[in-house]
């Protein structure tokens, strides 16, 4: 990484989505393979001693890390997406967030009660999309055993409305 921390490959967007909004653009650390891979290691190596079954990961960038930390931990990967995208049945859950609010879904199928669960994503913000994500889990009678994030933004309080869940982060802002 050429001695850059992996805070300093992330590019700051201003008014992105919209006005109001500085969005962490994640991209600039994705294309340096030394970065993405120690990125994807470091998550891994922080849930590899929690007996996971399965990686659930939410639409769409949390697709990026969710599968290949499955990959490592060698254990299934479940796709949270927004609704109407996966093709058999599904649970549902609406959320809002910063600048918005949606619906996401999951297959009826995807996780057998008792089954140990990490939540994966991009970015832990308000909270909206993982509470959500929760609420499929728990729904199916999936353990929650972490929620894991590249990046949270502190001062939007989401950990303080998560008490009791294992967070792991690698970047706050």
């Amino acid at each position: 990484m050429e001695n850059l921390s992996l805070t300093e490959l992330i590019r700051d967007v201003p008014d992105f989505p919209v006005p109001g909004i500085l969005f962490r653009d994640i991209t600039t650390l994705l294309r340096e393979g030394e970065a993405f891979t120690e990125v994807i290691d470091q998550l891994a190596n922080k849930l590899k001693e929690l007996n996971v079954s399965k990686v659930v990961a939410i639409e769409s960038r949390g697709f990026i890390f969710g599968a290949p930390i499955a990959y490592k931990l060698g254990v299934g990967f479940i796709p949270v997406r927004k609704l109407g995208k996966l093709p058999a049945e599904t649970i549902t859950a609406e959320y809002d967030l910063e600048y918005g609010s949606n619906t996401v879904e999951m297959h009826r199928d995807a996780i057998k009660k008792g089954e140990n669960v990490v939540i994966v994503d991009d970015l832990l913000a308000t909270g909206g999309t993982i509470r959500a994500t929760i609420d499929l889990v728990e729904q199916l009678g999936g353990e929650i055993v972490a929620l894991a994030f590249l990046i949270e933004l502190t001062e939007l309080g989401a950990r303080q409305s998560l008490d009791g869940y294992n967070i792991v982060t690698l970047i706050r802002y």
